[in-house]
């Protein structure tokens, strides 16, 4: 069965690439071979997958979801990044794959030494997998496939969507899908007609939106965001990175349940807390350091620089390196905390962050009171013991598999700073290149080849929230 449901989802896979196959045609580029290729590839092992298997079983349990997940993201990544390799400007493996689990991942880490050399076709192709991996495409298979909305859906719906809890918006979990989907696939169009009202034409606007929407951060200029000037589109993007950092089952309810329901979310109030707060003292840090920049400039950097780093996007601004130690220090802090669960952010989430803190404070008051009886509560719900014992091991497995994965690049001869920042960066899939430290020579490009398989590692563990990568190490996984 799991084969093939992985055969439906590479069927998925291969309509998407129909995508940047258009594009190469409107372009006249020689990688039409490259993604026809691809196309038919993908599409034919999808096909063999679902019609020569014939399963005894339509459905799995939770461990059958938790591995059919991995697969899914590592096969995805396998078929997606051929085109890497036998394209026009053709990458060696580890490279397009490490570029295509960044994508797939919303990581918008990059080992390319230049994204303008790359044609149309690869371009958008970079960006969608983003756009894809945003939502996950998993979700958006459950969501076209109704066989798998009661053949195994919810233990799928729960390994790829991010949060402590999930709360299905419909009784059925395909139902649940569509709406995700349905506010995604507009919220897209909107940041992309916004777009194309500034500097930016059609293409780029298309591209843009694919990976700001789903906070991946892939660009199809070396300079990013940058290389388009003036301060529109900096605006722009603050907004619609700040609704990706928003639950997007809220904004669902929202629109079509209860107004209200957005900021009487608890997480939601504390996300615009910690933004506001956030830009308020790096303004302030910025000003101080660099008071013959004009205000507006200050402005609109630090706020899109904040919102960026909050949604887990990574997209910089020029000219950071001036702007501190202690800007900096908040930024690494926005970079753990992330934004809501639900969203298509990385990071730990708000919603363990809160979760924690709660119960820190709880502790606290039971050295005084050890008597007394006190209860973590999110929005208003009691959050079970099993629940917050899991957020505090998540939180430690998080931090022990940045250092983990530091330790093991530091044995390839990466520097120290820099390799615990390219561990903790690819885990939170924002995607900061290690020369943000001010120590490295630049991006991930620094990295040997074996360390970018560690990276691309970390950045499926970061994706999917550790325990689902995890659990698969477990002896008792594999038995009956």
């Amino acid at each position: 069965m799991i084969l093939r449901v992985i055969g439906m989802l590479l069927i998925v896979e291969s309509t998407f690439m129909l995508i940047p196959l258009v594009t190469t045609i409107i372009y006249e580029e020689e990688d039409f071979y490259a993604f026809l290729i691809t196309y038919c590839v993908t599409l034919v092992t999808g096909v063999l997958l679902t019609t020569a298997i014939r399963p005894a079983r339509s459905d799995f349990g939770k461990r059958g979801g938790y591995l059919l997940t991995v697969m899914t993201w590592v096969l995805f990544t396998l078929f997606g990044m051929i085109p890497y390799l036998i394209s026009s400007t053709p990458q060696p493996f580890n490279v397009a794959f490490f570029e295509t689990m960044s994508g797939f991942t919303t990581t918008g880490a990059t080992v390319l030494p230049s994204v303008e050399i790359l044609s149309h076709g690869l371009l958008i192709w970079r960006c969608l997998t983003q756009w894809m991996g945003g939502m996950g495409i998993i979700l958006f298979t459950i969501a076209v496939l109704p066989m798998l909305s009661s053949s195994g859906g919810l233990q799928l719906f729960n390994a790829e969507v991010t949060g402590i809890t999930h709360e299905k918006l419909r009784p059925r979990i395909g139902q649940t899908a569509k709406g995700l989907w349905f506010v995604y696939i507009i919220l897209t169009a909107s940041m992309c007609a916004a777009l194309c009202f500034g500097p930016m034409d059609f293409f780029d606007s298309l591209c843009h939106s694919f990976s700001g929407m789903a906070t991946g951060g892939f660009s199809t200029r070396d300079a990013g965001i940058e290389a388009f000037g003036g301060h529109y589109n900096k605006i722009v993007f603050s907004i619609f990175l700040f609704i990706s950092g928003t639950n997007f089952s809220l904004i669902y309810r929202t629109a079509r349940i209860n107004r209200h329901a957005l900021f009487g979310d608890e997480t939601f109030r504390t996300y615009i807390g910690v933004v506001i707060v956030a830009f308020i003292l790096m303004f302030v840090s910025i000003s101080a350091l660099n008071p013959s920049t004009p205000t507006i400039d200050v402005t609109v950097n630090t706020l899109f620089h904040t919102v960026s780093t909050a949604s887990g996007t990574g997209h910089l601004i020029d000219g950071y390196q001036k702007w501190g130690a202690f800007a900096m220090t908040i930024t690494f802090i926005l970079m753990f905390f992330g934004a809501c669960a639900g969203s298509t952010t990385g990071a730990v989430k708000l919603d363990r962050i809160i979760c924690l803190a709660k119960n820190c404070r709880n502790e606290i008051i039971r050295a005084i009171r050890p008597n007394r009886v006190m209860t973590v509560r999110l929005n208003k719900k009691v959050m079970s013991p099993q629940v917050v014992n899991k957020v505090i091991i998540f939180i430690c497995l998080f931090a022990l598999s940045t250092i983990a994965g530091g330790l093991v690049l530091t044995a390839m001869g990466v520097p120290l700073i820099d390799s615990v920042f390219s561990a903790f960066s690819c885990i939170t899939n924002l995607g900061f290149g290690a020369g943000i430290t001010g120590y490295g020579a630049g991006g991930y490009e620094i990295i040997p080849d074996a360390g970018k398989w560690v990276l691309a590692l970390l950045m499926l563990i970061g994706r999917l929230e550790i325990f689902t990568i995890l659990v698969l190490f477990t002896p008792s996984f594999w038995k009956k």
